[in-house]
């Protein structure tokens, strides 16, 4: 008999980055190392189409075949908590229920309670850990310091009014004609910088005391964060590549020394700052510059985390819940991300081993990162927005700001124009749920792959 077959098998679904392909590997690796650890079971890793992923969780919890672990990203977090199995029930526990106060399983230490605080509270809704956070990032300043000293600035800005002076001083040395700053055209830009200023995406406290109903593109946060960047851009001293979701333009530019400051995700630090020692110049990593005006009221993560499927016999849920932790304890959760470790490690033992290495001293670049996540207050805006159809959503604001950086267009009403887009969509996705909810319609909403055409 295959000695195979005897084993109780954990399907483990990861998400594939068309950007970061070899992610998958070094979990693939950490996998084999769980199964040689633990001889009863078989786990197996698939990599599904990020675009695809929600679509065909959803197809396989139909037909009684889905993942035991799904790592879903950020921006699917409604969908996770939607999905239904067969019968209508939903298709994942909270890793807080599952794990029930243990300290360890099958012998793996737990480590639940020893994820970064604002991590734990990004993932967290009604007081119980839906998923298990895999992997992190956040926004940060990235300055040519060399650039922003020979202008007479001493360090990076740290809010709109010093990037606006940062600017003004880079363009007027001797007459150069290097931008000042740059940042692609991108929804998540939109939902940090509300955030930083304590504002809402969305009503029920950002759909986490209740399901969203209704988006707010127009507070005062969001039409504050609009204005300042088109000004910026205005003035000469944002730099547009005239593409939205242009991030790799954005890095090209700062790479090639068009701007002198560049905001972008710390998934990036080490190939920027790899960029720049290939260029001649020192980069300096920073916060996220913010509104003085309003205060700061934190920043945001981003990343993806592990859902546990419900309605799994006591085995194999205890061995899925044991993989979990095994890939989250504090060596693992350092070595997955080695080539370039551009990911934040989601536990503060995997943090304070990386301290102790003084692999931080040898990597200045990777600390602004830990230290952003770590001081940013916890608050609804900082928890993040929960809504289905995010990306799509996002897209609105987007397009509205191209056109606003592009054509001209007043900023208060091309946003009223993004938020009734967005809101169409909030209740296209909401529509599509209730009808699933009472077997009229399908059993997952679209997602913005299909809606936008870009592909499985």
């Amino acid at each position: 008999m295959d000695e195979s077959a005897e084993k109780l098998t954990i399907k483990l679904w990861l998400g594939r980055w068309p950007m970061w392909q070899q992610l998958v590997d070094p979990i693939r690796a950490q996998v084999e190392e769980f199964n040689r650890r633990h001889p009863r079971y078989r786990a197996v890793v698939e990599a599904v189409s990020l675009g695809a992923f929600p679509r065909e969780v959803a197809r396989t919890a139909r037909e009684g075949t889905a993942p035991h672990l799904a790592s879903y990203s950020y921006c699917y977090f409604r969908e996770a908590l939607d999905v239904r199995d067969a019968n209508g029930q939903p298709l994942f526990t909270s890793v807080t229920k599952a794990v029930a106060g243990r300290d360890e399983i099958l012998g793996e230490p737990v480590v639940v309670d020893d994820i970064v605080p604002n991590m734990r509270a990004f993932f967290t809704i009604d007081g119980e850990l839906t998923s298990m956070p895999r992997n992190t990032s956040t926004i940060l300043l990235f300055s040519n310091i060399d650039a922003l000293n020979a202008a007479g600035i001493a360090e990076p800005p740290r809010t709109w009014a010093e990037v606006e002076a940062a600017c003004a001083a880079v363009a007027g040395r001797d007459g150069a004609r290097r931008g000042g700053i740059t940042w692609p055209n991108f929804g998540w830009f939109f939902q940090q910088s509300v955030a930083q200023q304590g504002g809402l995406i969305a009503d029920h406290e950002n759909g986490r005391s209740g399901r969203s109903e209704k988006i707010n593109y127009l507070s005062p946060e969001m039409l504050a964060y609009a204005n300042w960047w088109k000004d910026l851009h205005r003035a000469g001293h944002y730099h547009y590549t005239g593409k939205p979701s242009d991030w790799w333009g954005c890095m090209e530019a700062f790479a090639n020394g068009e701007t002198a400051m560049m905001m972008s995700t710390s998934v990036e630090a080490g190939p920027i700052v790899r960029a720049a020692q290939k260029a001649g110049f020192r980069v300096q990593v920073s916060q996220m510059p913010y509104n003085e005006q309003a205060g700061y009221a934190g920043n945001l993560i981003a990343g993806e985390s592990l859902w546990l499927r419900d309605g799994l016999d006591e085995p194999t849920r205890d061995g899925a819940l044991a993989l979990m932790q095994f890939l989250n304890n504090p060596r693992n959760a350092t070595q997955i991300y080695d080539n370039g470790r551009t990911f934040v490690p989601t536990t503060e033992s995997s943090i304070g081993l990386l301290e102790s290495e003084g692999w931080f001293d040898k990597n200045p670049h990777f600390r602004a990162a830990v230290d952003q996540i770590r001081i940013s207050p916890d608050s609804p805006a900082t928890r993040g927005v929960v809504v289905g159809n995010d990306l799509p959503i996002q897209s609105a604001s987007v397009q509205a700001m191209h056109e606003v950086l592009v054509d001209g267009a007043e900023v208060a009403a091309r946003f009223s124009q993004a938020n009734d887009q967005a809101q169409q969509l909030l209740e296209e996705y909401s529509q599509r749920v209730e009808s699933a909810s009472a077997g009229q319609g399908p059993q997952m909403p679209q997602t913005e792959a299909e809606r936008l055409r870009l592909g499985a």
